[in-house]
């Protein structure tokens, strides 16, 4: 499939009818609407959306900040959009957004059977650090802890 070309942007509150039906339509334990509504009103949390030529959503990515840790609360795209490059550019935005705020480390779990998930995260240096045993539930599945540290700045 063709990479979708999107724009990414802050989420608004009008956008998060359209992402909690992403989220429903990907996860049996979705986030309810309320935790993204939450979420935008905390400094600490990035939320940002991929929106086509038409405006419409064709995925999101929440990135959370502690201190100089990050983490990759939720990024999903809308079925239809799986595998045309939408979830590639929200990760690498949110590891731009991580970068530029001298975030050290970002964290993220994968369930173990997303193949196409993990070599994204992989493609984009993150590696292994941990198990969390059956994190996950309908189907009940084991998640990996995935970490990627900042890449060395060369001095200018």
């Amino acid at each position: 499939m063709a990479r979708l070309p999107v724009t990414i942007r802050d989420m608004h509150l009008g956008d998060v009818e359209a992402v909690a039906e992403i989220e429903a339509e990907a996860f049996a334990d979705a986030w309810p609407p309320s935790a993204f509504l939450d979420l935008l009103s905390h400094g600490y949390a990035r939320l940002r959306v991929a929106c086509e030529g038409s405006g419409e959503i064709a995925g999101y990515c929440v990135l959370l900040r502690a201190a100089d840790e990050g983490e990759i609360a939720n990024i999903c795209t809308t079925l239809a959009r799986r595998g045309c490059g939408v979830g590639a550019q929200l990760l690498d935005d949110a590891l731009r957004l991580a970068d530029t705020a001298d975030v050290a480390a970002v964290y993220l779990e994968v369930r173990t059977s997303n193949g196409p998930a993990r070599d994204l995260y992989g493609s984009r240096g993150f590696e292994l650090v941990g198990r969390r045993r059956q994190y996950y539930q309908h189907p009940t599945e084991d998640a990996l802890v995935l970490r990627r540290v900042r890449p060395v700045r060369s001095p200018a």
